[in-house]
């Protein structure tokens, strides 16, 4: 009678389940975070203490976030935690850069796939709207991705 390979094996046994069903984990975990202040309560316990303030270059409001924007606040997010859990002080008061050729010329495709030819009012206007658009996109991206911040 020959024996089952799986019962020769010594396979770890875990209480973890074996998929991490990460879309319906991530939503949860976000809304625990927001209801029960993770952020603010973290702030408040170091509320008195000696500041750590970590002066963030920000990315442009011009489109959706790549892996570059992703490594680089995912760094400075654990640097601003380590800080925290140091007993330092430390919000992190995220900014974005919305002037300048980068929103400029993103703008411009648009306009040119709508066909539309606004005279220069008319286009710093759709400029600004545009780059609120994007911040407010990047926002919620940066927040999936777990980073902490006054948002």
């Amino acid at each position: 009678m020959a024996k089952d390979i799986k019962d020769t094996l010594n396979l770890p046994q875990t209480g973890f389940p074996m998929k991490a069903n990460l879309t319906q984990k991530e939503p949860e975990m976000l809304k625990f975070w927001e209801e029960n202040k993770i952020y603010e309560k973290l702030q408040n316990k170091n509320s008195g203490s000696k500041h750590y303030i970590l002066h963030d270059g920000p990315p442009y409001a011009n489109g959706h976030i790549h892996i570059g924007h992703a490594l680089n606040k995912i760094l400075k997010d654990i640097i601003v935690k380590f800080k925290s859990m140091q007993g330092f002080y430390s919000p992190y008061i995220p900014g974005w850069d919305c002037h300048g050729l980068p929103i400029e010329s993103q703008a411009d495709k648009e306009l040119q796939k709508a066909k539309k030819h606004p005279d220069r009012l008319e286009k710093r206007a759709f400029c600004r709207d545009y780059a609120a658009r994007f911040v407010a996109i990047q926002r919620q991206e940066f927040e999936r991705l777990g980073v902490f911040g006054l948002f």
